[in-house]
């Protein structure tokens, strides 16, 4: 079996054995000891997490008829999957497709309206909100959780849902919360071929997981080599296109996985005011580092702006790489280049001495948020609608 190729392009040749610590990545016993979570086993089967997706979805009930809107309501890991499906769509489905990170959702969300809520664990505020809100405006709601508040009132309600697996970080459950959206998508009637992109998806993510996986040594590991490069510096990720919500879930996986700040932009927008800020950066541009997410097949105005781009930018102190995608079809593309990122961000935890799974300032908010009543005030109106 061919190993699919993701170069990494850099002109400033990665000095990994100057890395004190890099050797750390190709040492199984420390990586189990810092990866206590094993967060590591979800990139390296994410081949398995996919194909297990599509068939939950392929076998799920929904009877609705064909939508004229779309609107994924969700947050965090749970919520970009929609911004994946946001961007897949916008050349293939004739409606609007949107995101909701609210508590309320957008005047235009009716009975015309598809309302996907993605809540992993079911529990979170703002998904409730949105699921009391789409109930009460009588949207074609359709729920995907693995359990929690979410899917009892679903249940009372007789709302149709998805329920996944549970026990996953919800960043990790990426594809439980991604792929069923287009598949449902298609049997409403809104899209064709999606599930013939299936096979693609997990063939290609099969191979991305092994030539990226712990066992392969430093120097024949994009993921690694790219974490090392990018130690002691804010990744800044650019993309285009489909790869716009790939770049931002780049970000949060140096956010939660690597505990470490980061950004995102796109393609053409960053030609308009992004790239002056490298202008007069000077030494401040030592403290980061760029990644592009590239495509072979990407268009000849996006390959000229990459390229212009590029050469615009202080390359003499600032790190700059390229990460290319993989797949025939633009699904296994786009999640392709989103393992490189989660493999990449877990071994930058790594390298730090940092267990990736914990995110202790996100679960202090959620028990500050939680004294507030507000969830409590979503759930007792809920049960109101359920006559309990």
């Amino acid at each position: 079996m061919a190993i699919i190729d993701l170069p990494l392009k850099n002109k400033q040749k990665p000095k990994v054995n100057k890395m004190k610590n890099a050797k750390i990545l190709d040492n199984p016993d420390e990586i189990k000891r810092i990866d206590k979570g094993d967060m590591l086993s979800f990139c390296v089967n994410a081949s398995k997490h996919h194909s297990e997706a599509a068939k939950l979805a392929k076998a799920a009930k929904i009877n609705y008829p064909k939508p004229q809107k779309v609107i994924v309501a969700g947050m965090g890991g749970s919520a970009i999957g929609g911004e994946l499906l946001k961007g897949w769509a916008i050349d293939k489905i004739a409606v609007p497709v949107e995101v909701c990170r609210e508590y309320i959702l957008p005047a235009y969300a009716d009975k015309d309206t598809l309302l996907f809520v993605v809540s992993y664990s079911g529990e979170t505020e703002e998904s409730l909100s949105a699921f009391l809100h789409a109930v009460k405006r009588g949207c074609m709601t359709f729920c995907i959780s693995s359990g929690g508040t979410l899917l009892e009132f679903a249940e009372k309600l007789n709302v149709p849902y998805l329920r996944i697996p549970s026990g996953f970080p919800p960043r990790a459950a990426l594809p439980y919360l991604f792929l069923p959206l287009p598949i449902i998508l298609e049997n409403v009637g809104l899209v064709s071929g999606v599930t013939q992109e299936v096979p693609d998806v997990v063939e290609t993510l099969k191979q991305t997981s092994y030539a990226n996986s712990p066992e392969k040594p430093l120097k024949e590991n994009l993921s690694k080599t790219l974490a090392v490069s990018i130690a002691g510096t804010v990744p800044v990720v650019y993309g285009f296109g489909v790869y716009r919500a790939v770049a931002q879930r780049f970000k949060q996986q140096f956010n939660e996985n690597s505990k470490i700040p980061s950004k995102w932009e796109a393609f053409p927008e960053l030609d308009h005011n992004e790239i002056v800020g490298w202008e007069e950066a000077g030494k401040l541009a030592e403290c980061f580092s760029v990644i592009f997410i590239r495509d072979k097949d990407e268009n000849s105005e996006i390959r000229h702006r990459i390229e212009a781009t590029r050469e615009l930018l202080p390359k003499n102190s600032l790190k700059i790489f390229e990460v290319w995608s993989a797949g025939k079809y633009p699904l296994a593309k786009m999640l392709s280049t989103i393992l490189i990122g989660d493999f990449t961000s877990v071994y930058l935890a790594i390298l730090k001495g940092i267990d990736p799974t914990p995110v202790k300032t996100i679960t202090k908010l959620k028990n500050k948020m939680g004294q507030t009543g507000t969830k409590g005030r979503i759930i007792e109106e809920l049960q109101k609608i359920a006559g309990g």
